[in-house]
């Protein structure tokens, strides 16, 4: 029997490229998302993926959604905690707002999301739970405070219930992209990226969607058991830890 993957933030950018390489690795895929209705449907269309539309920065919505995703997809082997947003500003400039809504969608989500699956795995003795930080949560990042202080969250949070779920057959780690290649980076004027940012990449160039995507797979996989609580870096030798 097929295992059940849930994305979040599935249907656009890394989130997509891992939804559609768990897919073509034979697991059941629903993906989640927050806003962008048309591309959500294009993309389910597209590629026969289920998807759930829900705020996972609300604690009752993530409860919500996962109880649909269980009923009508299965129950959840693998979760992968992807959404993420960007609200940059230097911090003598942050408002309020910035700091929270990031710090709600990129780190309150993976508590909304993994305490609401965790026990299922538990109780079935399997579970891989594949969180995406960022280079910048690893060696921080100007005007991104709030998303460095959350991305650097990821890891100890993945480090702490990888500790408490390893006797149930449970691993969670943490991938940590560099510059990838995704429709917001690729948006960044030629000049700056040429300048500026690939400069910075030991290996030349910006990364693919896909190569996380593989990375997340490898984790997902059976292959994995005996990985938990690592950072999996893949950002080019832009940041070595």
């Amino acid at each position: 029997m097929s295992r059940v993957a849930l994305v979040t933030g599935g249907t656009r950018g890394i989130g997509a490229a891992i939804s559609l390489a768990l897919k073509n690795a034979g697991y059941k895929v629903a993906a989640s998302y927050a806003g962008n209705d048309e591309a959500a449907k294009a993309f389910s269309e597209a590629n026969n993926i289920a998807v759930f539309k829900w705020d996972v920065g609300d604690f009752d919505a993530c409860r919500a959604g996962i109880e649909t995703v269980e009923q009508q997809v299965g129950p959840i082997d693998v979760l992968v905690n992807n959404a993420g947003i960007t609200r940059d500003g230097t911090l003598h400039k942050m408002a309020l707002d910035q700091w929270r809504d990031v710090i709600s969608t990129n780190l309150d989500s993976l508590f909304n999301m993994t305490r609401n699956v965790i026990e299922g795995m538990r109780e079935r003795g399997f579970g891989r739970i594949i969180s995406i930080s960022s280079i910048n949560g690893q060696k921080g990042q100007f005007g991104q405070a709030n998303y460095a202080a959350a991305k650097a969250g990821v890891i100890g949070f993945t480090k702490s219930i990888a500790l408490e779920n390893a006797s149930k057959g449970i691993t969670a780690n943490v991938v940590a992209p560099g510059y990838i290649g995704t429709e917001m980076v690729r948006a960044v004027p030629a000049e700056v990226l040429n300048s500026k940012i690939i400069p910075q990449i030991p290996v030349g160039r910006l990364g693919e969607p896909e190569e996380i995507a593989e990375c997340v797979l490898f984790l997902a996989s059976d292959k994995a058991g005996f990985m938990t609580g690592s950072t999996l870096t893949a950002n080019g030798g832009q940041y070595m830890d």
